[in-house]
């Protein structure tokens, strides 16, 4: 008896459209909704050639089976993924989740999806994504590069993966949104060098990164333009606020008569570290250490000691790139890269207040 009703209950289904236990599929619907498997197909991609009664019969249907779209199947029988990727240097720092959100609403409002990829400032790593990304056939890639991955970028558009460059200047062959940070160092170590400090220590790295590498360029630049000496370099094996403390603890182990008055960081992190250690040992900010950090992140301002930094216009940064990527993604044969750099700010505040006489 039992398996009588179990066998009249399965054909009840047939008869609605979809298999006990199955997931309800596209010819589900159509059964269900008494059309073709063509109009449930226009009814979801081209509602506009659909009438009205036969659209709603559709959805009706739809809700009734509980039918969701594969929309990656769809994608993959079109050859276009509608998901764009961010491969940034560090997820936890939060400069580039606000670099993302900009991303973000562009994406969101062009109907896209974003995956988020912290390649944790590793190139294996960073190119692990990037083949990951290029088998998914995402849309398009940004890309925030530990090192310039010209081939690696060449080989994704080859095969139709636009790419665009963020927070790093990739040449004239590649859409690029970056941050001018040779003068972002050059103004932070002018500020400093105005404050009256003389022996000024550079906290970031590592350098083989490109920001890294600019930011000090700038700080040389500063430094040469007024003849005093280069800054000391304390490279950092990470742009971190664990690393930013050990730069503290070797920063006040140098002799007094070689140990720098004021520190330029190469981002906040490192420098609310440094900050950190400054107060744990004692240390008056900026009295006995002036600090500028980089990037001007929320948590700055809020520092127990408000934190002196280079802004950068992190949202805008987000939504250009993303307007960019969307825009070369519709392989439009007039498309010209381009490559836009935005000035940075000072953002001055007390941790680089007046330098007292010695």
């Amino acid at each position: 008896m039992a398996v009588g009703h179990r066998q009249q209950r399965s054909q009840g289904e047939r008869e609605c459209g979809v298999v006990a236990g199955g997931t309800p599929s596209m010819k589900d619907v159509a059964a269900r909704a008494g059309v073709s498997l063509g109009t449930v197909s226009n009814a979801l991609n081209k509602p506009h050639q659909v009438s009205g009664p036969t659209r709603d019969r559709v959805l009706a249907a739809i809700d009734a089976l509980g039918f969701v779209r594969n929309e990656s199947a769809r994608q993959l029988r079109s050859g276009r993924s509608h998901t764009l990727a961010f491969v940034v240097l560090d997820a936890g720092n939060p400069f580039f989740t606000d670099v993302a959100r900009g991303v973000e609403e562009v994406a969101e409002a062009q109907g896209r999806a974003v995956f988020l990829c912290n390649s944790a400032e590793s190139s294996a790593r960073e190119d692990s994504y990037l083949d990951i990304l290029e088998q998914q056939r995402v849309e398009g890639v940004l890309l925030t590069p530990v090192h310039r991955p010209d081939q690696r970028i060449a080989q994704l558009r080859r095969h139709g993966i636009p790419v665009v460059v963020v927070d790093r200047d990739a040449g004239p062959d590649h859409c690029s949104v970056t941050v001018d940070d040779v003068r972002g160092g050059e103004l932070a170590v002018t500020h400093l060098l105005e404050g009256g400090h003389e022996r000024i220590a550079f906290v970031g790295g590592p350098l083989s990164i490109g920001q890294a590498r600019d930011r000090l360029a700038g700080a040389r630049l500063a430094t040469a333009s007024v003849g005093t000496p280069d800054p000391v370099v304390l490279e950092t094996s990470a742009l971190n606020v664990a690393e930013g403390r050990r730069a503290g603890e070797r920063l006040v182990g140098l002799p007094a008569s070689r140990r720098p008055t004021a520190a330029f960081c190469a981002n906040d992190l490192l420098a609310l570290g440094l900050l950190q250690q400054m107060v744990r040992m004692g240390r008056d900010v900026p009295g006995d250490l002036a600090i500028v950090g980089y990037d001007d992140i929320e948590f700055a301002e809020a520092a127990t000691v408000s934190l002196t930094s280079v802004s950068q216009p992190r949202h805008m940064l987000g939504r250009t790139a993303a307007e960019l990527l969307l825009a070369e993604a519709r392989h439009d044969p007039e498309h010209v890269h381009q490559q836009l750099v935005f000035t940075p700010e000072l953002m001055v505040r007390a941790s680089t207040g007046a330098h007292p006489a010695r």
